[in-house]
């Protein structure tokens, strides 16, 4: 068994999962965001349009596909976390 899914949660939601795989591969599908979070493509659409009318991410078609411009200097939502930025989110995730 995977180590990392034995009690089922974990510590990002699964808007932050698409959120860190747009910044990864911002030309990536939406069925291969879904695969690499381990949710189902319909919830990764509902979540990419919940980032967009967050002003977090823009969808612009270019040819057959998506390309996701992000916007990384917002404000977290919550109160407890509102003095950090998505960008200070996915920079301690995404640096290696």
């Amino acid at each position: 068994m995977d180590p990392y899914h034995i009690s089922g949660w974990t510590f990002f939601s699964n808007h932050t999962h698409v959120l860190i795989c747009l910044v990864e591969g911002p030309n990536r599908t939406l069925r291969e965001v879904a695969a690499q979070v381990g949710i189902t493509e319909r919830a990764v659409q509902r979540i990419v349009s919940d980032l967009e009318e967050a002003g977090i991410v823009r969808r612009q078609r270019v040819g057959r596909r998506n390309l996701y411009q992000l916007f990384l200097d917002k404000p977290l939502r919550h109160p407890l976390e509102c003095h950090k930025t998505v960008k200070d989110v996915v920079t301690l995730i995404t640096e290696r």
